[in-house]
């Protein structure tokens, strides 16, 4: 696995009363370019028409940014395709699109940046804003009481780097409430580098989760529009084990073991028999933690050097059902399925080792159909961590 990590997250709150968003966020991998699209889009208004707007705009320019096209005349092709507001004489809906280019190493990271009638996005350095103008390509099209202007960047992005993108929602916040101009670009600016400044490794997912929670206060936790705040961040990967089955041959048991011992990271095992052959092995007491108790899934366990230890199948199940679904963390249960989903979401690198001896206890009929076999259940599960989320992922079978 690489050494250095894109780091891709975000984190969104509706316009208070709505059951579905207007703004709409999307990331997409192509590995085999050695390519990654996210796109933040604004629909006017609110409630499913915006979100039929910025749905259509953000899955547009992810496919325009996919193909061969040059990125500014993609992002004018859907100028063209948007329509214009008869009322307010504006779009009808924004965006900004980030496509991102490395190499194999990820030593060399190029990020080719459009923004059209969203808040500027920010850039620092460590702690650090830097300061940036970009290219203005301005449109003038029919019905629009104002020329448009598309902003276009390309820069490299090294460690410590972060591009932090947000809808409105964000720069209007506490408007007419707690402020009577809003938040505005340079209070989320300042509030951004007091973050950095107290804890410079923040991920991605816990950055932009404290400044939609920030603006959502200064909305009188009633918020006036949808809020919504991404980032990406270079850094030094994280990294998660994952063991789950006992190894084929008995005598490979010390084996798995030593791989457990020598992982640097947080380590997690998944199943009874195997945190029974790593307790044997390693001399090391567990204990069942009914703290965590859920009538979905039975509860977790502690092992001194292991984050986390969970039953099996069950479990695993869940989690890859979660993360295919994109189930907030905030709606799940605190049972094991939203600690283990807290822990490999915080990680950038995620390896598996599977072990491949059958357990008789999967045999049984009663067992519901989903559990599956071990091996397409940790396939649902990369592929699921691999798509949505973009984390790299690794197997090796005992």
């Amino acid at each position: 696995m690489n050494d250095i990590f894109i780091d891709i997250d975000y984190c969104q709150i509706y316009k208070y009363g709505q059951k579905i968003g207007g703004d709409v966020f999307l990331q997409k991998r192509n590995p085999e370019r050695n390519q990654i699209v996210a796109v933040l889009s604004d629909g006017l208004g609110s409630g499913v028409k915006a979100n039929v707007l910025a749905s259509l705009t953000a899955n547009m320019a992810k496919k325009l940014s996919f193909s061969p096209m040059d990125l500014k005349h993609s992002a004018k092709i859907i100028m063209d395709t948007l329509p214009v507001c008869k009322e307010r004489k504006i779009s009808y809906s924004t965006f900004s699109i980030a496509d991102i280019r490395y190499n194999e190493l990820n030593s060399n990271i190029i990020v080719n940046f459009l923004e059209y009638d969203n808040p500027r996005a920010l850039y620092f350095r460590n702690s650090n804003h830097i300061e940036w103008k970009g290219d203005v390509n301005v449109l003038d099209r029919q019905g629009a009481f104002k020329k448009e202007e598309i902003i276009h960047n390309v820069f490299n992005l090294e460690v410590g780097d972060r591009l932090i993108i947000f809808s409105d929602g964000v720069t209007q916040a506490g408007m007419g409430i707690s402020k009577s101009l809003g938040w505005r670009l340079a209070g989320v600016r300042s509030y951004i580098e007091q973050i950095l400044v107290k804890n410079p490794d923040i991920s991605s997912r816990e950055i932009t989760k404290l400044i939609v929670n920030k603006a959502l206060n200064l909305d009188g936790l009633a918020s006036k529009d949808d809020i919504t705040c991404c980032c990406i961040y270079i850094r030094k990967p994280r990294r998660t084990l994952i063991v789950t089955g006992p190894p084929f041959l008995k005598e490979s048991d010390n084996i798995l073991c030593q791989k457990i011992l020598s992982f640097t990271g947080k380590k997690i095992i998944s199943g009874g028999t195997t945190a029974l052959i790593v307790s044997r092995n390693l001399n090391k007491r567990i204990k069942v933690d009914l703290s965590s108790w859920s009538k979905d899934v039975p509860p977790l366990s502690v092992m001194e050097g292991m984050d986390l230890v969970t039953e099996g199948m069950l479990t695993l199940s869940k989690v890859a059902y979660t993360l295919e679904k994109k189930i907030p963390i905030n709606e799940l249960a605190n049972d094991a399925v939203k600690k283990y989903i807290e822990l490999i979401l915080d990680s950038d690198q995620v390896h598996f080792i599977v072990g491949t001896k059958i357990n008789e206890a999967h045999q049984d009929p009663s067992i519901p159909v989903e559990i599956g076999i071990r091996r397409t259940l940790i396939e649902r599960l990369r592929r699921a961590l691999e798509d949505n989320y973009l984390k790299e992922t690794s197997i090796e079978y005992i």
